[in-house]
């Protein structure tokens, strides 16, 4: 895609990030001589056919949402234009970077700086909510930092738009679930002071390095948004009764924004706004005897600042060490394994760097990736799928279970072949562990792993000669995919005629992730499916911080028809739900 010229002037140059539900690239406007931002709407690439229009929809709406706001901290929206059969956006190229990034790299802002930033962003709210635009989306990733000092906000991707019809679904919540306010949790219309909300939000995580209401899961964090009150900020200094009378649970309760801008500025100068504390809640009891004041009542929130935000619920799966592949297909298809004992390599690099042995859990990771040979189908009673998510059986072990597309107990004689599959028999599943996809009728389901954290699910239509694995990993060693699937290459170098096809880092629904595609000879005494074999993978971490890696291998010869279906399942991937 680099260097690819879009509508005859804008050139492609390299990628500067993702935004909302795509990548951004920086190129150059060929017919003015300018740089440009570009936004390409990655996640159209990956959804069903159904949701394309609805993703298109929601682009234009971003255009049209950013183009009726004319303020200097909107970042402004030049063109919109077709290609390759969707829209992308030509912005202003902003050189900088975004408050997260500053967040991330810088550990939290000074409390003044802060202020500032937050004057700007409410400043370009006022001039959308004047134009009749939410943006609804307020957060540190779309406030952007320009390194002339100026602050821009950017990404109306979700923005509603007063008199347009809505083009979420019913009951869909859009948004980052850390920064959505109160009520539109609760389900009710937001309004301008449902983005007020979230930007204290986003000045509490600049002051404090992060976010006020994140637990442990997206449930638990919606949770904390509606019943719980945020810690006192520790560093917000004259920030901190700003931030807290944003951060009323009741929208009435918060000050307009005429009123936020006078106690925004008053803090940028560094004076705590006296007129800030008559939204800050008082604690019952009196006030305090040694000095007459009323003291700020804040309920003790759970999270500290070394709280380690892990993944949902117990059944919202997990990735595997590396993906499916390795600790699974290799193991089935070409990993030397022993017929009754878990044991392989350990990683390269996978030791701390002290003498400290590794944590149990990762070990275990570690000998999970080469996995006891054991059959898909027939190993054991076949489980129907319906008993097994009703009795949610223990699947660790040995034990296996397997489950059809088609709910069958058992594969039919006549069941359709990995590679001649037509399109209208393929049936969506939902599988016990809380994801979804789509695949051919007949494919069986099987646990292939079952390891606390570490989930792996195979599904085939043959026993194991083609199958798809859904690896999940709610603690992840790596945060990034493509550093995961280069450390994993290491270990796969030993298989025969390994050889790399593809390693490369993307964008996956809209978070960053890599795809690794390579090829290998199976040998007989490993596998009853010898011969050459490739594979693919898609890994990526979403938002709960859970790593999912999608993985289809098949016969080398088969590959085209693999490689397609490989797709189709991508389009058609839906995680777990809180």
């Amino acid at each position: 895609m680099q260097g690819a010229l879009l509508a005859g002037r804008y050139r492609l140059a390299d990628a500067i990030g993702s935004g909302g539900m795509g990548r951004v690239w920086r190129a150059h406007d060929e017919l003015l001589h300018r740089a440009v931002a570009i936004k390409e709407l990655t996640a159209a690439l990956y959804v069903a056919e159904g949701d394309q229009a609805v993703l298109l929809a929601r682009t234009r709406a971003e255009a049209r949402a950013a183009a009726r706001i004319n303020h200097s901290a909107v970042v402004t929206v030049h063109d919109v234009l077709e290609h390759d059969g969707r829209p992308w956006i030509v912005m202003e190229l902003v050189e900088g970077r975004s408050l997260a990034d500053a967040v991330k790299e810088d550990g939290r802002i000074e409390p003044t700086e802060a202020a500032r930033i937050g004057l700007w962003v409410l400043r370009a709210l006022r001039a959308a909510h004047s134009a009749g635009v939410l943006h609804r989306d307020v957060k540190p990733g779309n406030v952007l930092l320009s390194h002339d000092g100026r602050v821009l906000l950017t990404d109306f991707g979700i923005a509603q738009i007063e008199g347009d019809s809505t083009i979420t679904r019913t009951g869909e919540v859009v948004g980052s679930v850390d920064y959505l306010a109160p009520e539109r949790v609760r389900g009710q219309d937001p309004g301008p002071s449902s983005d007020l909300w979230a930007l204290g939000a986003t000045l509490y995580t600049a002051v404090e390095g992060r976010s006020p209401f994140r637990r442990t899961s997206p449930l638990t964090t919606l949770q904390a948004v509606v019943e719980e009150e945020a810690a006192d900020p520790a560093y917000a200094g004259p920030l901190g009764p700003v931030i807290t009378a944003l951060l009323r649970k009741d929208p009435a309760a918060r000050p307009d924004t005429a009123e936020t801008e006078q106690l925004l500025a008053e803090a940028a100068e560094g004076r705590r706004p006296a007129r800030a504390q008559a939204y800050v809640p008082t604690q019952y009891g009196g006030p305090d005897r040694a000095s007459g004041d009323h003291p700020v009542a804040h309920p003790p929130s759970h999270p500290t600042a070394g709280t380690a935000y892990l993944p949902l619920a117990p059944d919202a799966a997990t990735p595997v060490p590396g993906h499916p592949g390795h600790a699974g297909h290799p193991g089935r298809h070409g990993h030397q394994v022993t017929a009754a004992t878990a044991v392989g390599p350990t990683r390269p690099g996978a030791e701390p760097a002290t003498p400290q042995s590794p944590p149990p859990r990762r070990r275990r990771r570690v000998l999970a990736l080469v996995v006891v040979l054991a059959a898909l189908v027939g190993g054991g009673t076949a489980v129907a799928w319906q008993k097994w998510d009703e009795g949610r059986q223990d699947t660790g072990g040995s034990t296996s279970s397997s489950a059809s597309a088609s709910a069958s107990a058992s594969p039919s004689p006549s069941t359709p072949s990995a590679t001649s599959t037509p399109a209208d028999s393929w049936l969506e599943v939902d599988d016990p562990l809380g994801f979804g996809l789509s695949l051919p009728e007949g494919w069986e389901r099987e646990v292939f792993q079952d390891d606390g954290d570490l989930k792996q699910i195979d599904y085939s239509p043959d026993g194991g000669e083609h199958f798809l694995r859904i690896a999940l990993d709610r603690s992840p060693d790596f945060s990034d995919p493509y550093a995961h699937q280069v450390d994993l290459e290491q270990q796969l170098q030993r298989l025969v005629d390994y050889r790399r096809v593809t390693l490369e880092k993307n964008v996956y629904r809209d978070r960053d992730g890599a795809e690794w595609e390579y090829t290998w000879t199976a040998q007989a005494k490993d596998t009853e499916f010898p011969g050459p074999r490739r594979a693919i993978e898609e890994t990526y971490v979403a938002r709960d911080g859970t790593e999912y890696a999608i993985y289809m291998s098949s016969p080398a010869e088969d590959w085209p028809e693999a490689a397609e279906q490989f797709r189709k399942v991508l389009q058609s991937w839906r995680e777990p739900t809180a």
